[in-house]
């Protein structure tokens, strides 16, 4: 049965992205849905690619070893997440469009800063390429451990079976099936996380019983400021590290893609009420997750080796098979709905704005749309053998783990990465004319670089400012270079912020009339 729900629900995806595939006929359509998507869709699809599989694995194995104390970083997220929409979505979508109906990122940062040489396109589709394969190697470490715990799969294969999946109807379908198996995804992801919890309270008498007997276990569990595992109060640096999460938004391209596909710019209104229902409830159940769950595998003398298959092993426990397969599909869904915007942005970013402008200028669009579709089949590679080598050892044991073995750990440095390479430079881009080429090449070089130094060294030392997490110096630097750059270099030119200027004031139907490149 179990084997049956998750072959059902791969071909449903595969056959979404077969039926889009008719549709996926130019680069706007490939890449932006031809700037048609609805409300609902870019709501559900912009929150199911943010969550990635982190959602299901990562944050609710954090919170079974600490508790409460690593809510925080759901608060972040949702605080994050409705300043994006609020403040970036509807001014993104107008001038992106305004702006040479730029369908990327890089293209957009380009065509705003009217950089001829392409120096802006390049070095931001390199940190896109980059991250984004950190990102897609957290999705495939957290498939792989999803289907072996389901199907008793060995770690490689459950790796590449994920990766063939997602790279398929990603290679059809284009943007167009990226979000609408985004939304199916979403619509599961929900579901699933009101479940688990809901059964447990009432295997335990009620909501307030159950909480209760948690408290009872270890009354840390329950308290924001106390790590539950070690009984410290959480310092002050863990807690600005873990609300920083909210920055990382302003600069996910993942993210920021959807604000560009929307139909109307009037409709990020609506988009924005429905992303935040449905976050709001999935981190709050994620959470409770993670709680209930440390309680009920104490309780019931259940072994539980990997916190992040937490909720993997509560399906089985206390579920039908059946309705456990279901349920656990949704953790496919989580990794998909991440993985496959990953590879179609990292496809665009090296197709349209490198290939194109690098080495083949007169490339037309049926050449491009392939050599996206080359270039998502082999990141996916490249991140399916970065991803083999948390694999375990032929003997089956693993030496502690590593960084490439923790989904949280993948999924907590490409966010970073991202929000400090790209979040200041679009807030800027976007809100202040007087922000210049040369500060915006310099911060996106200076939010990157600070993200890999302070992970990989800088953090080691001692310290307690250096366990900070990454985002927060590289988002803070950059942000302080791009201001400082603009104030020394030649303020933009009358053009620039002219349509800076025009933007606000010019209706969305009159874009078409008043485009400059």
């Amino acid at each position: 049965m179990t084997i049956a729900v998750f072959i059902l629900y791969l071909l449903m995806m595969l056959g979404i992205g077969a039926y889009f595939s008719r549709k996926a006929n130019s680069l706007n359509a490939y890449y932006l849905g031809d700037r048609g998507m609805n409300k609902w869709v870019v709501a559900m699809s912009a929150q199911a690619s943010d969550m990635s599989g982190w959602m299901l694995m990562g944050l609710p194995g954090a919170i079974y070893l600490s508790g409460f104390s690593e809510a925080w970083i759901g608060i972040g997220l949702v605080i994050g997440t409705y300043f994006n929409w609020k403040i970036v979505g509807r001014r993104l979508r107008k001038y992106s469009h305004f702006c040479g109906d730029s369908i990327t990122l890089p293209d957009f940062l380009s065509n705003r800063f009217r950089d001829k040489k392409g120096i802006i396109r390049v070095i931001a589709s390199f940190f896109i390429l980059a991250f984004f394969l950190f990102y897609t190697v957290s999705g495939f470490v957290a498939s792989a451990k999803l289907f072996g715990t389901i199907f008793g799969l060995d770690y490689t294969t459950g790796l590449i079976i994920g990766a063939l999946v997602v790279v398929s109807y990603t290679f059809m379908g284009g943007f167009f099936a990226v979000c609408w198996t985004d939304f199916v995804q979403a619509t599961m992801m929900l579901l699933a996380v009101l479940v688990i919890p809901t059964i447990i309270c009432v295997q335990g008498g009620g909501f307030a019983a159950t909480m209760d007997a948690v408290n009872a276990q270890n009354p840390y569990l329950m308290n924001l400021f106390t790590n539950a595992s070690t009984g410290k109060s959480i310092g002050f640096i863990s807690l600005i590290s873990s609300l920083a999460w909210g920055l990382g938004y302003f600069g996910m391209p993942h993210i920021l893609v959807r604000f560009m596909s929307i139909k109307n710019a009037e409709e990020i209104k609506h988009s924005r009420r429905i992303a935040m229902t449905w976050v709001i409830i999935c981190l709050g159940a994620v959470v409770m997750i993670g709680l209930l769950g440390r309680y009920y595998i104490s309780a019931n003398g259940i072994t539980l080796d990997d916190p992040e298959r937490i909720f993997m092993v509560l399906c089985q426990a206390l579920c039908h098979p059946a309705v456990a397969a279901i349920l656990m599909a949704a953790i496919l869904a989580a990794i998909m709905s991440t993985a496959d915007s990953q590879l179609l942005v990292s496809a665009s970013a090296f197709s349209n704005d490198m290939y194109k402008h690098l080495f083949r200028k007169n490339a037309s669009n049926k050449e491009l749309m392939w050599v996206s579709r080359i270039v998502v089949a082999v990141i996916a590679i490249i991140a399916v053998l970065v991803a083999l080598q948390g694999a375990p050892s032929a003997d089956g044991v693993k030496q502690g783990k590593s960084f490439l073995d923790v989904v949280m750990s993948l999924v907590s440095f490409a966010w970073g990465g991202f929000g400090a390479t790209f979040g200041p430079l679009v807030l800027l881009a976007l809100f202040w004319k007087r922000t210049t080429l040369p500060a915006a090449i310099s911060g996106m070089l200076v939010g990157g670089i600070t993200t890999f130094v302070w992970k990989f060294y800088l953090s080691g030392l001692s310290g307690e400012i250096f366990q900070i997490y990454e985002l927060v110096p590289g988002f803070l630097f950059s942000f302080a270079t791009i201001v400082i750059v603009s104030l020394l270099t030649k303020a933009p030119s009358k053009e620039i912020q002219d349509e800076f200027d025009a933007v606000e004031h010019t209706r969305l139907s009159d874009m078409n009339l008043q485009q400059k490149v």
